[in-house]
């Protein structure tokens, strides 16, 4: 029997190739690469002899690590490949699906948690906020193309700029789950918990993520492109720039007590925006964009492999209602209603709403709110929020390919993308 350790180098050199090829050959099939990797972890961890799966209940700290670094690479790669300037009209889809659709997601959700599956409060918060954000990972078949590809039209713009923003947004939910975890339901800490949730979580965090930012991405964008000639990042050619400077605004915006997610897509706006047309934009999201597939691969066959191994084995049929229930209804639902008064085709307004992809993003705020208090829902939250997944990840990679390639024929588009 060959060393685990070669044969686990022999599987990442297979994961590795298939990023690169893989992506060519379904580019067209109604079948995406989040299905095939999420079947593929389900048939490796099924074999005999593959060894326990790694449940993310028993490896909380790397379950969220893993989680948040997928998230806030996709999030710098969204951010680059947008060629629309950021502003209040351009972005209007965007506000109503973040002002309207995303705090409306939250309170059905949580409701159907509360009232359907008997979740305690906080943990019913909690399920609205996971399953609110639309991913910015699995979402990447209905974004935009890459940096001035032309490839975004009102329905890929609005799923890539809503991704980018609302895992942000989102946080202050989780947090405000967290603190009614802690608070432990008395009224007096329920007092104190709302103001500093006001002040502390929604005013303060979101305004220093958005500052450092923009802060960051007006400095690190000069750096980039208008130093002096030799002195410029661009001369270096280097795709890797960008996973560094992804990391340092990041890192910035927790240090400042601030949401790193919401500053990393800040800044990847704001870099953009300092040379828009600068062939180096395409370098930087080239390598952001294999980065996220590597990882983004790595964590649905480990997905796959905890399903094989029973992550549902204690789903009941209610837990299964409700999440057909966030995928079918909830989001298609409240997505279009947020958009009504927009002069658009109904067709866009119906792929906004029924294409708001549930994934990656969802595991992370599990993991990070369980790492941070006591849920006596855990094991239900994740395989409930791991079977909305799974469900997003196949409906949504079933109809996704035909979906847009009829909108693109009926706007007149080429196909060969």
């Amino acid at each position: 029997m060959p060393d685990l350790y070669i044969i686990a180098l022999a599987g990442l050199g297979l994961l590795v190739l298939l990023v690169a090829w893989l992506p060519m050959v379904l580019r067209r099939a109604p079948l995406s690469l989040p299905i095939f990797c999420v079947f593929a972890g389900y048939l490796a961890f099924s074999l005999p002899g593959a060894g326990p799966a790694p449940f993310p209940m028993w490896f909380p700290v790397a379950t969220e690590r893993l989680t948040e670094l997928v998230v806030i690479i996709a999030l710098m790669g969204a951010g680059l490949k947008l060629d629309r300037p950021f502003g209040r009209r351009s972005w209007r889809q965007v506000w109503r699906l973040l002002g309207i659709a995303m705090p409306l997601t939250i309170l059905v959700t949580a409701t159907l948690g509360w009232w359907w599956l008997g979740l305690g409060p906080a943990a019913a918060l909690l399920l609205g906020a996971a399953l609110a954000p639309t991913d910015p990972v699995l979402a990447s078949d209905v974004q935009v193309g890459p940096p001035r590809s032309g490839e975004e039209d009102e329905v890929r713009f609005g799923l890539t700029a809503e991704a980018g923003l609302n895992d942000g947004l989102a946080f202050p939910f989780v947090n405000l789950a967290i603190a009614a975890a802690l608070a432990a339901g008395t009224a007096d800490a329920w007092t104190g918990t709302l103001a500093a949730w006001v002040l502390v979580d929604v005013a303060w965090k979101l305004a220093a993520g958005a500052g450092i930012g923009w802060v960051a991405g007006r400095v690190l964008g000069w750096a980039t492109f208008r130093a002096h000639a030799r002195a410029r990042l661009a001369r270096t050619g280097d795709g890797f720039v960008a996973l560094g400077i992804m990391l340092l605004v990041y890192g910035l915006a927790e240090m400042a007590r601030g949401y790193g997610f919401v500053a990393v897509f800040v800044a990847a706006l704001v870099l953009r925006a300092a040379e828009r047309e600068h062939d180096y934009h395409d370098t930087m999201h080239a390598f952001i964009e294999q980065a996220e597939r590597l990882l983004m691969m790595l964590t649905l066959v480990l997905f796959g492999g905890v399903i094989a191994q029973g992550l549902f084995t204690a789903l009941s049929w209610a837990e299964v209602a409700v999440s057909v229930a966030v995928v079918f209804l909830v989001r298609p639902v409240l997505g279009w209603v947020s958009l009504i008064g927009l002069s658009w085709p109904r067709r866009d307004r119906a792929l906004i709403a029924f294409l708001g992809i549930r994934g990656i993003g969802s595991f992370y705020y599990i993991a990070y709110a369980l790492n941070h208090a006591p849920f006596a829902d855990g094991a239900q939250l994740w395989s409930v929020v791991g079977f909305v997944v799974l469900l997003s990840v196949v409906v949504h990679g079933v109809t996704v390919t035909p979906l847009m390639r009829g909108l693109d024929v009926q706007d007149g588009r080429s196909l060969d993308r």
